[in-house]
């Protein structure tokens, strides 16, 4: 959303208070779905006690610990209110941008580190044992902006956001916003959020201002994709908690694109229905 409002010089309120009533119903359908799920799971696992069934986990973490690291205690219940500190003050002075985000997050990182474990051996043990996750990510990252540059650099951005327009017939420019929300899930879903909003987005908004379009309208239906974009591998996120429940990509993707492509459905819907973007 701040994509899409840096890059057509939108007002912040102008852009998000239409949708707050999508948002609304956004969330409502969430928790419908997620309920959904849950009466599934539920009927497939069978009655679970929580606190069996935690006191279960907190044993097995406390046996692969203590099988990762024999003899060492790696709770710091005593430098709770420090390590508040710490995280407060790196996202104040994130709020306030009054450093680079990756500078901040390493100089945090390191502080954090040698307050919680001044020892040597400590430190790269723990580093360790969250390196699988991190270099999952930094590898992901380098990737995306490989193939985002590709993108960007051949003009193969513009030559989709182009394409797209000339095969639009003009008898549907009407229907312009709608398309923008729809066609959002495959743009999102094979491009960066950068190499859409900032390649192909302003392309559609110029196309649309020739049906009389408000760039306001475009923009909000840019976001409505934004379900299948978290299907993406470009994601860093959606890869790092794929990985840490020991989950294949692929196997997410077959599994949640048809929420994904629901959920974007009924955004849609209730955008229309809403006023944020128009159908007619």
């Amino acid at each position: 959303a701040t994509r899409a409002i840096a890059v057509l010089g939108l007002d912040a309120s102008e852009f998000f208070v239409p949708l707050i009533p999508t948002m609304i119903g956004g969330a409502l359908w969430v928790i419908f779905v997620a309920f959904i799920l849950g009466k599934r799971e539920r009927k497939r696992l069978g009655v679970i006690h929580i606190e069996e069934f935690k006191n279960e986990i907190a044993a097995t973490v406390e046996n692969e610990a203590t099988e990762t690291f024999p003899h060492i205690d790696i709770k710091r219940p005593r430098f709770l209110w420090v390590n508040l500190l710490i995280v407060v003050g790196i996202m104040v002075m994130l709020i306030m941008g009054l450093v680079p985000s990756p500078i901040l997050f390493l100089v945090g990182f390191a502080i954090a580190l040698m307050v919680n474990y001044p020892n040597l051996e400590m430190q790269k043990r723990r580093i360790l044992a969250h390196s699988g996750n991190a270099l999952i990510v930094v590898l992901l990252v380098f990737a995306a902006g490989v193939f985002a540059g590709i993108f960007s650099g051949t003009k193969m951005v513009d030559a989709i956001a182009n394409g797209l327009v000339a095969i639009i017939p003009a008898s549907l420019g009407q229907f312009f916003p709608v398309i923008v929300g729809i066609t959002s899930m495959p743009f999102t879903f094979v491009l960066s959020n950068d190499a859409y909003y900032f390649g192909v987005l302003p392309i559609l908004a110029e196309a649309a201002s020739a049906y009389g379009i408000s760039p306001l309208e475009i923009a909000r239906a840019s976001i409505l994709g934004q379900p299948a974009h978290l299907m993406s591998p470009l994601v860093a996120s959606t890869i790092l908690l794929v990985g840490m429940v020991d989950k294949d990509l692929g196997e997410y993707q077959k599994f949640a694109y048809k929420w994904a492509i629901l959920t974007t459905l009924i955004l849609t819907v209730l955008a229309i229905i809403s006023g944020a973007i128009s159908f007619m």
